[in-house]
């Protein structure tokens, strides 16, 4: 045992884990209308509440038990992937993009990041899901609207990272061999600069698609986020809550889906900082 743990293997078998995780969300993800045994929103007021088959035996087919509306878990479950996994996917790219373009800017440029950091200050100092829930609230519900709100509120962490790597670049031989023979501010920033700090940034982005599932399923748990009608693991919390006592398996089945994405998220940003960070080697 000691040898293992000394040889790190425990630590490859977390990220192996990770990996397989995340692939299986993405593939049932793509193909869940070809193995969803039924349709997500089909109501069925005659087998609401009813069990998960494994637990009374029963040949009904409903794997994971059914809603308070006789709606498929197991199905809305496999949709609600989709759907968790988008908004999180796509609010880190908006994010991601708003937050390199001025991180690149307020680096380069004094006034710009006299400006944009103090934005920065103002934004930090409000909790981000109060801010996104503020938003939210005056803007409506709608996935759109979730993935616009998600993506503005977090960009400020990449900001001020990429900014950090852009004022330590500033003074490096190749950023000022490159004004010497007259490179365009937009082209050395873009086309320079950029690439060489794009570890730092793949591994913010990593760590907040986890924290973007949390948040969209926290928001639609209060009913702000997606709406109901969708099926989403936040939705399905939520509809459960009123039945935890008596039907356990409408929230603890999406619960865990949470659970196991955000968790194999994690894994595997420790893993690429551990990759990009020379220290660790």
């Amino acid at each position: 045992m000691i040898s293992i743990l000394r040889k790190g293997n425990i630590g490859n078998l977390f990220n192996w884990f990770s990996i397989i995780i995340l692939v299986l969300f993405a593939i049932i993800a793509i193909i869940a209308p070809f193995i969803s045994p039924y349709d997500p929103n089909a109501q069925e007021l005659t087998a609401r509440l009813k069990p998960p088959a494994w637990i009374d035996g029963s040949v009904s087919g409903y794997l994971l038990g059914t809603d308070n509306l006789g709606r498929d878990l197991l199905s809305r479950i496999l949709y609600g992937s989709r759907i968790s996994i988008l908004i999180g996917v796509l609010a880190v790219i908006i994010s991601g993009v708003i937050g390199a373009v001025i991180g690149l800017l307020s680096g380069y440029y004094r006034t710009v990041d006299a400006i944009m950091m103090r934005i920065a200050d103002i934004q930090l100092a409000f909790p981000t899901i109060l801010l996104a829930l503020a938003i939210v609230a005056v803007l409506g519900g709608g996935m759109m609207n979730l993935i616009i709100v998600l993506g503005i509120t977090g960009w400020v962490q990449y900001a001020r990272v990429i900014r950090s790597e852009v004022l330590s670049m500033k003074s490096s031989d190749f950023v000022v061999a490159a004004r010497t023979i007259g490179v365009s501010d937009g082209r050395l920033l873009f086309r320079h600069i950029l690439p060489n700090i794009l570890a730092p940034i793949i591994t913010i982005a990593t760590f907040q698609v986890a924290s973007t599932i949390i948040a969209e399923s926290s928001l639609s748990f209060l009913g702000l986020g997606v709406p109901i009608n969708i099926p989403s693991w936040g939705n399905m919390l939520s509809q459960g809550q009123l039945y935890i006592g008596s039907a356990w398996w409408i929230s603890l089945f999406p619960g865990i889906a949470i659970m196991l994405v955000v968790l194999a998220i994690n894994i595997l940003g420790d893993w690429i900082r551990d990759l990009f960070d020379p220290k660790s080697k």
